[in-house]
């Protein structure tokens, strides 16, 4: 038997493996997750919200300056030093908010989302709302400086303040015409005008006798007819307006709303008499007021006491329409006076200032 030999088998040579081509699924995944990251960021931080976030506004004392001119400012008559504070207050409105910014002012605790809707109403644009807010401001000081002065017992007058166009009084009375006596009656306030025209009816015609600039007139006119409406229709707008020989003039820009009336009108009380009105108290406060001296609830209480706390108010005057809001947001050392008319205001203050009880909500 022959010996055997051994045999040498021939083995394939390794490759070394070849990497695979493309990103693994765990790449794939991390990659999604950061695109996602990034649109979620971009769509937070770009797109925008249908809301505005509303929070304490500027404060501004009345009896003082900004911008180096007196809030308020009588010229032509005596006025007497003032101190302390009577501080307007005022509520921010933020729009164009974004997503994430939205949420931020939520979470701070300091400010709430309101529909802005509620603000800007459907084709509005925005210097269309401010032009309006600039307006109810400017009104709201008319109807404080003819509270004030009416409350200090000087005399108002009665003027044409709008005519209505194509109207029976269109091209007859125009706008600050003084109304003198209207149908046979003396006009004394804007009441007598429509009490002057309660009797009348479409077609009717009526004396109305009025003052231009220094002209003394009378005009015969026939009376319009309104729909639902049973009596004639004049198109007069007649306001209170005071008819002192002095200015009372009020510098305060780039505020809007009537909420500011109150303050105003005390601020325009303390300097034309004597003394000091709030004691010189850091006082604070809001309200709508209209020319009889009538306060108005408001919106924003919450947002504009803490401004007033903010600003170093220890009271703070809150219309009565305010008051159970007022009371359950009240920051920790700010004392609630509630306020009715132009008249409470004052009483209240001088009761501050002597000590004794006020009314509160």
């Amino acid at each position: 038997m022959s010996e055997g030999t051994d045999t040498a088998v021939d083995q394939p040579t390794a490759r070394p493996a070849r990497p695979r081509r493309g990103l693994t699924r765990r790449t794939w995944t991390l990659v999604i997750s950061l695109v996602l990251v990034l649109v979620l960021g971009m769509l937070g931080g770009f797109a925008r919200v249908p809301y505005v976030a509303l929070g304490p506004g500027p404060t501004y004392n009345t009896l003082g300056q900004v911008n180096g001119a007196d809030v308020v400012q009588v010229e032509g008559q005596e006025t007497f030093p003032t101190n302390g504070t009577l501080t307007m207050t005022t509520v921010s409105v933020t729009d164009d908010v974004s997503l994430f910014g939205a949420l931020g002012l939520w979470i701070s605790g300091r400010y709430a989302l309101a529909p802005r809707e509620e603000f800007f109403r459907p084709g509005e644009s925005e210097q269309q709302v401010r032009d309006q807010n600039v307006k109810a401001f400017q009104d709201s000081q008319t109807s404080a400086e003819v509270a004030a002065l009416r409350y200090l017992d000087y005399p108002v007058k009665v003027v044409a303040a709008e005519i209505t166009k194509g109207s029976a009084a269109d091209n007859v009375i125009q706008p600050n015409d003084r109304l003198l006596n209207v149908n046979g009656r003396d006009v004394a306030g804007y009441e007598d005008v429509r009490a002057a025209l309660e009797s009348t009816k479409p077609g009717d015609q009526v004396d109305i006798t009025f003052q231009r600039e220094s002209a003394r007139q009378t005009a015969r006119i026939t009376l319009g007819k309104v729909e639902d409406r049973p009596t004639g229709f004049l198109g007069v707008l007649p306001v209170d307006r005071a008819d002192v020989p002095f200015d009372v003039k009020i510098s305060l820009a780039d505020v809007g709303g009537p909420s500011a009336g109150l303050l105003l009108a005390l601020s325009i009380v303390d300097k034309l008499t004597p003394g000091e009105l709030n004691g010189g108290l850091p006082i604070a406060g809001t309200g709508e007021i209209n020319d009889q001296g009538e306060v108005g609830r408001i919106g924003g209480i919450t947002f504009k006491m803490v401004a007033a706390r903010e600003s170093g108010a220890t009271t703070f005057l809150v219309p009565a329409g305010n008051c159970d809001e007022a009371k359950q947001h009240a920051p920790e050392g700010l004392r609630l006076v509630k306020v009715e008319k132009l008249d409470d205001a004052v009483t209240s203050l001088k009761a501050l200032v002597a000590g004794q009880d006020t009314p509160t909500c």
